[in-house]
């Protein structure tokens, strides 16, 4: 007679009963440990895991936390890469979000003991970074921010751009729809690629709420062209009560020497913008959020709007935030700042390594790229390892992900997107990914 393998399969509770699985159902669920003991039980039942092996199966099997996301290395040389979730955090504002996961003081004045500013303190670092600014606000991202101010100060009203600003970015999100969605009515001025300052005057009367200059991202028209930039508007409009907003887009702060061209807020609003906006998972390098800058009066109307409700921004990101203004050079600025010698000398020490675990491994020259709309035409130049193109794949599916690209035949790892301490995490996968052909 055969042994039915159903009667081997332990029991769902006796499983879960175990001391080492009962600890896991306290740090990501027992929902979630339940749902791996069945998948292992249905291995046991087709003969792939042996009975007594179970409880080393399920936990094999458990993720390291309770959410899907995963940690990924970023090869790719895109230091602010919008599917691998932009500027990762400094480790000062991951330890700001931890401490302010549980209850924290938000909205309390522990002093008196009564309800206090939210975000004060966020605030006042944001004031300080950027101190042309006379008030600032925070909301979950810069388009959020956009239709804040489209509904304030747009409603029913006119919003004046220029045509070459109506712009498409990631994702088909276009601005002209974001802006039109509040109420608010889009005149249009000038060609796609040519602007005066007349055009901008004479589309001013009673209805016009603001006028709107757009910093177009990864969009760039070359040529025969033509725009009026902050500094040329603010004068013009002086005196008339039109509130000139620009959004700069990548929340640079100060000029970059690395990005001459990239619109930065310090800059913009002393050239005479009554308002800035930008977002703060880009080139500042925080977490996701929409930052307002400018005149006080306007950015207590926009705290004041019914709608700012809706965008408030949670305490983890103020804390993030706080911490990312405050602490020391966050990741992105760290990368930007990277230097190509140093790149260089990493990408050999990391080829040379590789190569002595029997990969082909090659350090190359290649160029890098700010991302999230950032600096399109300034290329950053560094240095990548190049390993043959079968690798791209099984390193992205690898147990620590590895996403690189491929190029003329050649999966390439760029290093100015990995931090210098992530390197031997590199090389461990690409170590891994050899093995497991062999």
């Amino acid at each position: 007679m055969t042994t039915d393998p159903r009667r081997q399969v332990p029991r769902t509770d006796t499983l879960l009963a175990d001391p080492r699985l009962a600890g896991a159902g306290e740090r990501l669920g027992r929902g979630l440990v339940k749902s791996a003991v069945q998948r292992v039980q249905q291995r046991i039942r087709s003969g792939e895991v042996a009975p007594e092996a179970a409880v080393e199966a399920v936990l094999a099997d458990l993720p390291p936390v309770a959410g899907s996301l995963r940690p990924v290395v970023n090869a790719t040389g895109v230091v602010v890469h919008t599917n691998l979730g932009r500027a990762p955090l400094s480790t000062a504002a991951v330890e700001a979000v931890v401490a302010a996961s549980g209850t924290t003081d938000v909205e309390l004045d522990l002093r008196t003991g009564r309800r206090g500013p939210r975000g004060e303190a966020a605030i006042a670092a944001l004031l300080a970074a950027v101190p042309a600014a006379e008030a600032a606000l925070v909301v979950n991202n810069c388009a959020a921010a956009l239709a804040l101010v489209a509904t304030a100060l747009g409603q029913g009203r006119e919003l004046v751009l220029a045509r070459g600003e109506l712009v498409e970015i990631g994702d088909g999100f276009r601005i002209p729809e974001l802006l039109e969605s509040t109420g608010a009515r889009l005149r249009e001025v000038g060609t796609t690629n040519r602007v005066a300052l007349g055009d901008y005057r004479a589309a001013l009367g009673p209805a016009t709420g603001a006028v709107l200059k757009v910093h177009p991202s990864n969009f760039v028209v070359r040529g025969f062209t033509r725009a009026v930039e902050v500094g040329e508007l603010a004068p013009a409009l002086r005196g008339t009560g039109v509130p000139l907003v620009a959004d700069v887009g990548s929340g640079l702060l100060r000029p970059h020497p690395a990005l001459p061209d990239e619109p930065d807020l310090q800059t913009t609003l002393a050239a005479g913008a009554d308002l800035v906006l930008a977002s703060g998972d880009k080139l500042l390098g925080g977490p996701q959020a929409g930052l307002v800058l400018g005149r006080a009066e306007l950015v207590q109307r926009l705290r004041r709007h019914p709608l700012y409700r809706a965008f408030r921004v949670d305490k983890t990101t103020l804390a993030a935030l706080e911490a990312t203004l405050r602490g020391p050079l966050p990741p992105v600025q760290q990368m930007l700042a990277a230097d190509v010698a140093d790149l260089r000398e990493r990408a050999r020490a990391l080829a040379a390594r590789l190569v002595a675990g029997g990969v082909t491994a090659v350090a190359v020259d290649a160029d890098s790229r700010v991302g999230g709309g950032g600096a399109p035409e300034h290329p950053l130049p560094g240095a990548a390892v190049s390993l043959p193109p079968e690798f791209a794949e099984p390193l992205r599916l690898g147990a620590t992900p590895v996403v690189g690209y491929v190029e003329d035949g050649r999966t390439l790892l760029n290093l100015r997107s990995v931090p210098p301490d992530g390197d031997a995490t590199l090389a461990d996968a690409v170590l891994e990914v050899a093995r497991r052909w062999t």
